[in-house]
């Protein structure tokens, strides 16, 4: 429970400080990029005070110059924090758009081109995706946990249609990822983080030119990363 304390203890203390330095920085600058990085950093160390080790399997296979859509599945809170550090470059991820409410966050995320979307409102989603597609052409990933909430049991559940229309329309490479070990240190409705080692499993690059539609590119993305899950006892 320490080492609980003391990751959420900084991260509570880390916000404000982290706008203090970054937003005029970058309302002087136009670019989100420092905040961006320095916001990864304190992410990275929270994630260590947590006691967790994150072992990073694949990654060198990806082009550096390529701007990819990576899709993960979550089973815990600890899957941002992990995940989206591991990536390489700067990533925007779609947000739940009541979470852009809350002071200081909500105007952060705004700045660093991450995305609101409403599940609740049909048009509202579709706008969202356009949105996505925006800040994809200007060179950024996009993180995108397809399944939408986390799986109470480690388990994949059904995938969201909205991710994968946005590779559709983009035609940008999917690269499936699975988080492993996240499950056991802190599945959903637990407060308490159990130290461990976390594995963030990139897999091969999947083309939806090559795919052609959308329940055919869901199932190789479910598939790939389904594949690095640990077997059901």
């Amino acid at each position: 429970m320490l080492r609980t304390l003391l990751a959420i203890t900084f991260l509570i203390l880390f916000l404000p400080f982290a706008a203090l330095i970054c937003f005029p920085w970058t309302f002087i600058t136009g670019d989100a990029g420092f905040m961006y990085r320095f916001s990864i950093r304190g992410a990275s160390f929270a994630v260590r005070l947590a006691g967790i080790r994150v072992e990073i399997i694949g990654r060198e296979r990806l082009d550096p110059r390529q701007a990819y859509i990576f899709m993960s599945n979550h089973v815990s809170n600890l899957d941002p924090p992990i995940v989206i550090p591991a990536l390489p470059g700067r990533t925007s991820v779609l947000v739940k758009k009541e979470v852009f409410k809350v002071p200081i966050l909500g105007r952060a995320m705004r700045m660093a081109s991450l995305v609101p979307v409403d599940r609740s409102n049909r048009e509202a989603a579709i706008a969202s995706i356009g949105r996505a597609a925006e800040v994809m052409r200007g060179g950024i990933h996009m993180a995108i946990f397809p399944e939408g909430t986390r799986s109470r049991d480690g388990r994949l559940l059904p995938f969201k249609k909205g991710p994968f229309y946005l590779a559709l329309e983009t035609g940008l490479p999917v690269v499936p990822v699975t988080v492993a070990g996240t499950y056991e240190m802190m599945p959903k409705g637990r407060f308490k983080i159990r130290p461990g080692v976390a594995r963030v499993v990139f897999h091969e690059p999947i083309d939806p030119k090559q795919i052609g539609d959308r329940d055919s590119l869901m199932a190789a993305v479910a598939a790939s990363i389904a594949s690095a899950l640990p077997q059901a006892s």
